[in-house]
């Protein structure tokens, strides 16, 4: 119940601001200028993260006067440490979405933000290997700033459709909500836990009240302050969890559930991960920054396959609902019976998403259109 309060406000507010941020932009104009690789044709308002900041702000605010959510904040450090990421990102991507900033503007400001998580105690400081794998403090700062601005990009990267980034970190949220929560309320219960399920919570509900103005066709594009604080969030909240955890016990009857807090933020994040490690790879070989903008993401190949706008979107969704749910089964049942599960989903989304290259031109998701040497 206080969870879902704590997401009903993060929704209330993201969902009023959003439509307070739309009147603003049309009675003032604000309306970047279209770019060669978006795929919406009429000036839209990029303004939507800024309500899903105050949604996030509201419901930590609200947290903070509930005596359940005591624990959160007995060691504020890391809370100041998350606000204070927040605002940075959000105030960067405004400006962004204004002005165009040079990327290297971008990544100086989402580094910074990352040493403050790592700063203030939001910290990879040991791995699940069979066992406990503690890092160094070099290396787990290292490895915590790689992590942060890694997801922060990969978010912004896939945010090219209506709904899409909305809809999948919201699948994402949601799924790591459940894991987190079972741990908070399990054996070896402390704060990080707490925090990194209130963080999902109300990131759950700020995505909620955002999705009606975001939904195709979109009113208004949660810009890069949206996708960049989701970012952000989201690393911390598995940061929380995947840094702290002991994964002998989740269960110690069985053998692969100790391996979910490895394996399960990279579940939930795989749509956006397997993006931006193809876009770096392919910009790096045709000799560009890896920061540079181009037409040829994942979303962008599917609706080059034959998919509608709505078909993209709802194809992603699926591979993260597979992927990210699957992981998480594994928790539940015994691993024979989730590999088949996901197995058998993973077979069913490979064929809705080839399904058009039957009958359009195929393309190679790595590349351009292939052509067709039929006459």
């Amino acid at each position: 119940m206080n969870y879902l309060i704590i997401g009903f406000v993060a929704a209330i507010i993201s969902f009023v601001g959003s439509h307070a941020l739309l009147r603003l932009s049309h009675r003032f104009s604000i309306y970047p200028v279209i770019r060669d690789r978006d795929v919406h044709t009429t000036p839209t308002p990029r303004l939507g993260g800024v309500a899903i900041v105050l949604g996030l702000g509201a419901a930590l605010i609200v947290a903070a006067f509930l005596p359940v959510f005591g624990p959160v904040f007995v060691n504020i450090m890391p809370v100041i440490g998350i606000g204070i990421g927040i605002v940075l990102m959000a105030g960067v991507g405004v400006i962004d979405d204004l002005i165009d900033l040079n990327w290297l503007v971008k990544l100086g400001a989402q580094l910074i933000a990352a040493v403050v998580l790592a700063w203030s105690g939001v910290q990879i400081v040991s791995l699940p290997f069979s066992g406990i794998l503690l890092l160094s403090p070099t290396m787990s700062l290292v490895l915590t700033v790689f992590a942060v601005v890694l997801v922060m990009n990969a978010i912004n990267f896939i945010d090219g459709l209506d709904g899409l980034v909305a809809g999948v970190t919201l699948i994402a949220g949601a799924v790591f909500f459940i894991y987190s929560y079972i741990l908070a309320t399990g054996p070896g219960e402390t704060s990080y836990f707490n925090l990194s399920t209130l963080l999902t919570a109300a990131l759950c509900g700020a995505l909620i009240g955002f999705l009606p103005v975001n939904w195709h066709p979109a009113k208004m594009f949660m810009g890069d302050s949206g996708a960049l604080v989701i970012g952000l969030v989201l690393a911390a909240s598995t940061i929380s969890v995947t840094g702290q955890v002991d994964p002998t016990r989740i269960d110690p009857g069985q053998f692969v559930p100790a391996f979910i807090p490895l394996a399960l933020p990279l579940a939930v994040l795989v749509v956006p991960l397997v993006d931006f490690i193809l876009a770096v790879t392919r910009r790096i070989l045709s000799g560009r920054s890896p920061f540079a903008a181009d037409r040829k993401h994942l979303h962008h190949r599917l609706l080059d396959m034959g998919h509608t706008h709505f078909q993209a979107v709802l194809i992603l969704y699926a591979w993260t609902i597979v992927v990210a749910v699957g992981a998480l089964l594994f928790m539940f049942v015994d691993a024979i019976v989730a590999t088949g599960i996901v197995s058998a989903g993973l077979i069913v989304t490979t064929i809705l998403t080839i399904a058009p290259l039957g009958r359009d031109k195929p393309i190679n998701l790595f590349g351009d259109i292939v052509e067709d040497t039929h006459e």
